[in-house]
């Protein structure tokens, strides 16, 4: 009998994960101050660059922040938006929200994926399937690629879903046309203002009407998403475009709050999430969120190519049946050659070899030779 052999997270994960649960949770409070480096690498048997590693992420993902000789303290909240005490001196939680500045460069430098991989890959398929590439596929899309991004979304992106729960479509746009059929005209969507034109501007020919709202420095402004009357919040967490801004863990949280009040739900745009300089997968809202309200939705554009018009989106298993009574008639939209080359490249790990490859050239650029961080932990996955 087959077993699946479950590995177990890095050291500096474990902390990590260990950690930002107790702030979830309320055992560690906003403002609280964590102990210090060497406390926890005592407490937990770890080295204290480990730790080192685990609080960064921790920053990164605005669970924490860093204040000079002072150490570390908690300015997550879980009730962000709805009747919060002001936060700490000094943290994001108690300062005011502005409008963050426009990135003046807002297409990232551009990272190929290997062409002669993909040749290879191409003419793999092609021998080993023949005439098989010119059948028609379900209206889902491929089983071999829907069955390959479940795996991957698992491994990668901490997304549990089956291959049943995901839908292909010919780019974002296409899939955004398809939430609009689906979710209702009658329906106002509201999404980040500024943002990236073409989203607002294909459910506006759809006959939705959309409410754009303000971004401030860390997500959409609370004032802003308290008085909105949308149904719908479509959201670029990861980095919105233009302003080039990340939602911090907060903020994500926020807007999983806002999605629970009624009968709302999330659009969560998670192009380019794969390139974050974090020596983990960007944490996803999706697999955040307790009350399957959350749709995600990703491209293949930046990753593998932006011929490939592949986009795919998973959708929560309570929405299935919605989703296949009002628009599950569409036709999938995607070349059965083109899936079956995604699913080989998701498979044999080529993939993800090429991810983990352009993550690490941008942290090099990014980071530069620094004194004041400590090197890669020996058990750094990568």
């Amino acid at each position: 009998m087959n077993r699946t052999v479950k590995e177990t997270p890095p050291a500096y994960l474990r902390l990590y994960q260990a950690l930002r649960e107790e702030i979830c949770r309320g055992d560690r409070r906003l403002g609280d101050r964590l102990p210090s480096r060497r406390y926890l690498a005592r407490d937990y048997g770890l080295s204290v660059v480990t730790v080192e590693h685990s609080l960064e992420l921790l920053v990164q993902e605005g669970y924490v922040e860093s204040r000079p000789r002072s150490g570390f303290y908690v300015v997550y909240r879980e009730s962000d938006g709805f009747a919060s005490p002001p936060g700490p001196a000094g943290s994001p939680a108690g300062r005011p929200e502005s409008s963050p500045p426009l990135r003046s460069d807002p297409e990232p430098p551009s990272d190929p994926f290997p062409f002669s991989v993909l040749a290879h890959t191409m003419r793999k398929v092609l021998t080993e399937q023949g005439e098989r590439i010119l059948s028609r596929t379900p209206n889902r899309g491929s089983a071999a690629l829907r069955e390959a991004l479940s795996r991957y979304l698992g491994r990668n992106r901490g997304i549990r879903a089956a291959a049943d729960q995901i839908i292909i479509g010919s780019g974002a746009e296409y899939l955004y046309g398809l939430l609009a059929e689906w979710l209702g005209r009658d329906r106002i969507f509201a999404v980040e203002s500024p943002a990236y034109a073409r989203i607002q501007q294909v459910y506006e020919a759809h006959g939705v009407r959309c409410d754009p709202l303000p971004l401030g420095q860390h997500g959409i402004q609370t004032s802003a998403l308290n008085r909105t009357e949308a149904a719908v919040l479509h959201i670029t967490p990861f980095r919105s475009y233009p302003t080039g801004i990340t939602a911090s863990a907060s903020k994500r949280q926020e807007y999983l709050r806002w999605a629970d009040l009624k009968d709302r739900c999330i659009v969560e745009d998670d192009y380019e999430s794969e390139f974050s300089l974090l020596r983990k997968p960007e944490e996803t809202v999706y697999a955040r969120a307790s009350r399957e309200n959350v749709i995600y939705l990703n491209t293949f554009s930046r990753t593998v190519s932006p011929a490939f018009r592949v986009a795919y989106m998973v959708l929560p298993r309570r929405m299935l049946r919605s989703f296949e009574e009002r628009v599950g008639f569409y036709s999938c939209t995607v070349p059965t050659f083109e899936q079956l080359v995604l699913a080989e490249l998701l498979d044999s790990g080529d993939f993800e070899r090429h991810i983990n490859r352009v993550r690490r050239a941008r942290r090099k650029q990014e980071d530069g030779p620094r004194q004041d961080m400590p090197p890669v932990p020996a058990e750094d996955p990568e």
